[in-house]
């Protein structure tokens, strides 16, 4: 499976299902609104041509051939993919698209279904790989930014975040507190920041506390 990065490319759809009518049809659907769509008849056609790298989402039968949806999903899962996922199921499937949704999937889709219905998951899925590559995105940023501070600087930041004062930083740390107001002036500056609350956001981002 490829898995290259990917700047400036439009999301695909990717449709994984054994019934051809289907594909076509969804293949149909994406093209009349100018979503790029690729169609998969297997789990191994998938594996061998999709790139989960790229932006997009996934829709994937609860049933393939050789192996159930949920097990391909948790597969995909396993192996790092971060593509959003949309399960179509038969009558007979629907708790099966509950199990799905509890894994994390963004919808299921019971067959036949809605154009519209599509359109409509499909959107929701775009949305959320978009939101969630724009935050590995920050906090890529954010990990840059830290590896330009000095070390006395990250210890400083560090202290910072715990809420320390400038006081009680100069005692932890045995410096003057007129330099720890230098060293963060020279966070503040590094971190492209203009005040504490915006320094203390990008911390979180990478601390998640």
């Amino acid at each position: 499976m490829k898995r290259n990065t990917h700047e400036q490319v439009a999301p695909t759809v990717y449709l994984l299902d054994d019934d051809h009518s289907i594909r076509e049809s969804l293949s149909d659907l994406f093209l009349s609104v100018g979503i790029p769509a690729r169609s998969f008849g297997s789990s191994k056609e998938f594996l061998e041509g999709a790139d989960v790298a790229a932006p997009g989402c996934i829709l994937l039968d609860v049933r393939l051939p050789g192996v159930s949806g949920l097990d391909f999903y948790r597969e995909l899962n396993r192996i790092g993919s971060k593509l959003p996922v949309i399960f179509l199921t038969g009558y007979g499937d629907i708790p099966m698209g509950i199990q799905a949704m509890k894994d994390g999937a963004v919808d299921f889709l019971t067959k036949p279904f809605r154009d519209q219905d599509v359109l409509d998951a499909v959107t929701v899925a775009l949305a959320r790989d978009a939101a969630a590559r724009e935050a590995v995105a920050a906090t890529q940023d954010v990990r840059r930014l830290l590896e330009s501070l000095t070390p006395r600087e990250r210890e400083v930041l560090t202290a910072v975040n715990k809420g320390l004062m400038n006081k009680q930083i100069a005692y932890q740390l045995g410096i003057s507190e007129v330099t720890v107001k230098l060293h963060r002036g020279s966070v503040m500056r590094k971190m492209q920041v203009r005040t504490l609350a915006d320094l203390l956001k990008k911390m979180h981002q990478i601390t998640g506390t």
